[in-house]
């Protein structure tokens, strides 16, 4: 069963018990899920950032956007409009697809994986997760990798508050750490 289907049957249900909603239409669902990878090293070696490019793309099903620059910071040698990054955002199936992954692949692979912690939520519904290298996705082979790379994982939902956010994602299969 796919993530969407498991929603739709299982989650919608057990949220309107749960929260009391008498209207399907008040059930908090996922909107989006924009995964960033910052690439500071783009500065010197403008192959790095094709490379996250290429990763990103594999991970994702879905080719990002290089970000740029907003402003320049000589601290960091960083100039307004120099290529910093890129990202995606992920709607619809390609973004189930993806959770589907992250939950039941990725982070299982994690070393010393005891769980996501519950602090992500932004105190609006949605959650936010920083992942510390791209391998632990399985479509990323070890050997093409030039450099390790992490990148934020953000889960915004139609939530009202992080309790209903942190009840959906359990719910969809969110390894949450329990404490």
């Amino acid at each position: 069963m796919d993530l969407r289907e498991k929603y739709e049957t299982e989650v919608v249900p057990a949220l309107m018990q749960r929260f009391g909603y008498k209207n399907v239409m008040q059930v908090p669902k996922m909107v989006k899920v924009n995964v960033n990878m910052g690439v500071g090293d783009a500065l010197q070696d403008t192959k790095l950032l094709d490379a996250a490019v290429e990763d990103m793309t594999i991970i994702t099903g879905q080719r990002p956007v290089v970000t740029r620059a907003k402003k320049s910071i000589a601290n960091f040698k960083i100039r307004e409009g120099v290529p910093i990054g890129c990202k995606v955002t992920l709607r619809g199936s390609r973004m189930y697809d993806f959770l589907q992954k992250l939950f039941n692949v990725a982070l299982p692979r994690v070393r010393d994986f005891r769980g996501v912690s519950s602090r992500g939520f932004d105190g609006r519904g949605n959650y936010t997760l920083g992942v510390k290298e791209q391998l632990i996705f399985p479509e990323i082979d070890y050997d093409q990798v030039a450099k390790v790379r992490g990148m934020d994982i953000s889960i915004v939902t139609t939530a009202n508050t992080d309790e209903e956010a942190h009840e959906l994602l359990k719910l969809m299969g969110m390894p949450f750490r329990e404490s």
